[in-house]
C-alpha cells in the first residue's frame, strides 16, 4: 500500500509538470537508486522495478550466501538466508526485497527535493523538444514581461524571448496583450532551452503571406524574394504558377483585403509586390517603384545596375535613409547604384571614348573594345605590359597610342572647361536678364499717377 502512496505523491506532481509517466518512472527509479547510494554507499547490487500502471515499486538487494559474513553488503551467511529459504546453500545467490518504507522521511524529503529537480529538467527538455520541431511556424502568445532589450512572451509553461533586434521599430508593447510572432530559434543553453521569437524577420512576412493568400499556401503563386525594413518597407518577388492566376492580383484582393491584412499586422509596413521576371531590365524596374528609371544600364556578368532618374525623382528612388534602393538591390541580387538624369548627361559628356578620338585607326579601338577597354581613361589606366598583350600591337604602336590618346584627353578636358564657363555666364547673364525685366516690369514709387474725379471728367468732356 505505501509503494502506491510514493507513487501517486510523486504522479501528482508529475501530473501538474506534464510530465509523461514513462518518464516519471525513470525519475522513480533515479530517486531510488539516489537513496539507496545515501542508506548504503554503493548501487552495484542492488535492482530498482517501478511500475506505473500497479502503483509498485520493488527493491531488490542481491547477496551471495556464505559461510562467514565480512562484507555485509554483498554477502549473508547461510543461516540468516534458510529462515527465508531452507534450500540455500553456500554459493548461492540471494535476493533480499528492501521496504521502500525502510527509507527515513529525512530521505524521503530528499527524495522529493531531487524528483522536483528532474520533473523540471524533463520539462525544460519537452519545451525544447516541442519548439525546435515548431521552428518557422507562427505562434501567439501573451506578453509577461516587459525589458529594456527584449519582452517575454508566455504560451503555457513556456516563455518565449523576443530580442529588441526581432521587434519591429516604433511598436510599444502592453502586458498581457495578445501577440503574434514566428518562432526564429530554440537552442538548449545551461539555464534550460531559450526559444527566440520574432516580428522582424523576412520569414515571418513570408508567413502572413501564406496564412492570408490560399495560392501561396498551395504554392500556386511561389514568394521567390523577399528584402525587408521591418516597421518601414518591404519588397516581395511573386510568380504565379499558373497562367491564368495574376500573381499580384492574389497576394492584393479583392479591394486590397489580403495585403491590408497583413500591413495592419506589421504596424502599417509598407509592402511593394512585384511580378518577378526573367528579364533584368523588367525586374530591377519593377523593383524599384514607386520611382520610375529613365533610363538602366545593366552589367550581368558583375550583377551591377546604374538607374538614371528624373531629377525630380532621384529622392523617390533612393528612399529614406537609402532604404527604396538598398532594398531593390537585395531583392533582385543586382547592386544599383542611382544617379540624376542631369548628373548623368554631365557624365555621358565628360566621357572620352576612344572611337571618338581623332587620329585613332578603326583597327586599333575594335581591338580595344574586344578586350573590355572602351574610354581613354581606361585605356591610359591599363598597365603597358596589358596593353602589349594584345594582339597585333607592338611596342612603338603602343607608345603612338598612348601619346596621342594623352593629348586627346588634355584638349578634351580642356574644352570641357570651356563649355562649363560658357555655360555659367549664360547663367548668369540670363540670371540678369530676368533681375532686369523683373526690375523694368514694376513700376517706381515716382512713376505712380493717382487721377482725381475732375481729371476723368475732363477727359471725357474732351472725348
Amino acid at each position: 500500500m505505501i509503494n502506491r502512496e510514493i507513487i501517486e505523491a510523486f504522479s501528482q506532481i508529475a501530473r501538474e509538470k506534464n510530465v509523461d509517466r514513462s518518464e516519471l518512472g525513470e525519475i522513480i527509479e533515479k530517486v531510488f537508486i539516489t537513496l539507496i547510494e545515501k542508506k548504503y554507499g554503493d548501487t552495484s547490487n542492488f535492482d530498482i522495478i517501478v511500475n506505473m500502471d500497479k502503483g509498485e515499486i520493488e527493491i531488490y538487494h542481491q547477496k551471495t550466501i556464505v559461510s562467514e559474513v565480512n562484507e555485509p553488503l554483498h554477502e549473508i551467511s547461510l543461516e540468516e538466508a534458510r529462515k527465508v529459504e531452507p534450500d540455500l546453500d553456500i554459493g548461492d545467490p540471494f535476493v533480499e526485497i528492501i521496504d521502500p518504507v525502510s527509507f527515513d522521511r529525512r530521505l524521503i524529503s530528499h527524495a522529493k527535493q531531487i524528483l522536483n529537480q528532474d520533473i523540471l529538467r524533463v520539462e525544460k527538455n519537452v519545451i525544447y523538444e516541442e519548439y525546435s520541431k515548431k521552428i518557422g511556424q507562427i505562434i501567439i502568445g501573451d506578453v509577461h514581461q516587459i525589458r529594456r532589450d527584449a519582452i517575454f512572451i508566455n504560451i503555457g509553461k513556456a516563455e518565449l524571448k523576443m530580442p529588441r533586434s526581432e521587434q519591429i521599430p516604433g511598436e510599444r508593447y502592453r502586458r498581457g496583450e495578445s501577440l503574434k510572432s514566428i518562432i526564429k530559434d530554440a537552442v538548449m543553453g545551461p539555464n534550460g532551452p531559450e526559444v527566440i521569437v520574432s516580428r522582424a524577420d523576412p520569414s515571418f512576412l513570408v508567413k502572413l503571406f501564406e496564412n492570408e493568400v490560399p495560392e501561396i499556401y498551395d504554392k500556386t503563386i511561389e514568394i521567390k524574394k523577399v528584402a525587408r525594413h521591418a516597421g518601414d518597407r518591404s519588397k516581395v518577388i511573386v510568380e504565379s504558377n499558373d497562367r491564368r492566376i495574376d500573381a499580384v492580383g492574389a497576394c492584393v484582393g479583392i479591394k486590397g483585403s489580403r495585403i491590408q491584412a497583413i500591413v495592419r499586422e506589421l504596424n502599417n509596413e509598407k509592402i511593394d509586390i512585384i511580378n518577378n521576371s526573367s528579364e533584368p531590365e523588367i525586374l530591377i524596374t519593377r523593383a524599384l517603384s514607386p520611382a520610375k528609371p529613365y533610363m538602366l544600364e545593366i552589367d550581368e556578368e558583375k550583377k551591377n545596375t546604374l538607374a538614371i532618374f528624373d531629377d525630380e525623382e532621384i529622392s523617390v528612388a533612393i528612399g529614406k535613409m537609402g532604404q527604396n534602393i538598398r532594398l531593390a538591390s537585395e531583392v533582385t541580387g543586382y547592386t544599383i547604384d542611382a544617379i540624376k538624369k542631369s548628373d548623368y548627361e554631365i557624365t555621358e559628356s565628360e566621357t572620352l571614348y576612344l572611337e571618338g578620338i581623332k587620329g585613332l585607326t578603326e583597327y586599333s579601338w575594335k581591338r580595344f573594345y574586344g578586350v573590355g577597354i572602351d574610354t581613354a581613361d581606361e585605356l591610359l589606366s591599363t598597365p603597358r605590359e596589358e596593353l602589349l598583350s594584345i594582339k597585333g600591337f607592338g611596342e612603338k604602336t603602343v607608345d603612338k597610342i598612348i601619346n596621342l590618346v594623352t593629348e586627346a584627353v588634355e584638349k578634351h578636358k580642356a574644352e570641357i572647361e570651356i563649355a562649363k564657363e560658357a555655360a555659367q555666364l549664360e547663367a548668369a547673364s540670363s540670371e540678369e536678364f530676368e533681375e532686369k525685366e523683373k526690375k523694368e516690369s514694376t513700376p517706381d514709387e515716382a512713376d505712380d499717377f493717382e487721377f482725381s474725379e475732375e481729371d476723368i471728367a475732363e477727359d471725357l468732356e474732351e472725348e
